[in-house]
């Protein structure tokens, strides 16, 4: 069993995010600590699950700057068999659809039965990337999964989701692309001796040349027209008196200040 897991770079969940001041169209990322996705996480720890049970490998793979080779070498670190890095200035400034034609590419070169996402990337919430990866290949896609069980002869795999009020289980023939949700799994950390190890393991490298693709193919189609930050909270209002005078005032309030009765 092969398995693909791909990851993304985002800044710490804890970082406190600074606008450009270039119009509002980007983030300001000097001094920023950047992590793999937390979703992503999972998808690393579902596919290392995978090959515990079934054999096989897993392959880390990430486009991104210099800085991705991070990710991917936690990855290794924590039980990875492979790395591989799309690092190329042409994809700068591409969106969603843009990566997916880039991973695509990539995976194309990769021997694949499942091809493993978080939902999501925590930097953009778009959770767009796995069902345009799909797409492009050809293959089945299964969304937010929250349990995952290949079968016996490794030809099709049983995927749960979580929805309101109960579950979906859908049946995929492999190879098949799984975006996956978070899960009680509980993530496994990289060991001192992962960590050393990971550090002299090879991260095969692809240029956009390597993949037939070129900057002009991956220009993109959605921009960003303004990022702003969040409206600030205003403080609270504690109304004062008895419960029957409160309920008045608050009555009043939402009338004729919030306009909302």
């Amino acid at each position: 069993m092969n398995i693909v897991v791909c990851l993304k770079q985002v800044p710490d969940t804890e970082t406190r995010i600074r606008i450009k001041d270039d119009a509002g169209k980007g983030i300001v990322r000097e001094n920023v600590k950047f992590i793999i996705s937390p979703f992503d996480e999972f998808a690393l720890e579902e596919a290392l699950r995978l090959k515990e049970k079934l054999g096989g490998q897993v392959i880390a793979l990430s486009l991104g700057p210099d800085r991705a080779k991070d990710a991917l070498r936690t990855a290794l670190a924590v039980g990875a068999d492979k790395a591989v890095h799309v690092n190329d200035g042409g994809l700068a400034g591409t969106d969603s659809l843009g990566v997916a034609r880039t991973l695509a590419a990539a995976i194309r070169k990769l021997d694949h039965d499942v091809v493993l996402f978080g939902k999501k990337g925590v930097g953009l919430d778009r959770g767009q990337v796995p069902a345009q990866v799909a797409q492009i290949l050809g293959l089945p896609f299964a969304g937010q999964a929250t349990e995952i069980t290949v079968s016996d002869d490794g030809k099709s795999a049983t995927v749960d989701r979580e929805i309101e009020g109960g579950r979906e289980r859908f049946e995929v023939p492999l190879p098949a692309v799984i975006s996956r949700e978070k899960s009680a799994n509980e993530l496994r950390h990289a060991a001192l001796k992962g960590i050393m190890a990971a550090k002299s393991k090879p991260i095969q490298a692809f240029t956009l040349a390597d993949l037939g693709l070129d900057a002009a193919a991956l220009q993109p189609k959605v921009l960003v027209s303004k990022m702003e930050y969040p409206t600030e909270r205003t403080a609270g209002r504690v109304l004062q008196g008895d419960a029957a005078t409160a309920a008045r005032e608050l009555v009043r309030l939402l009338h004729e200040e919030a306009k909302v009765i």
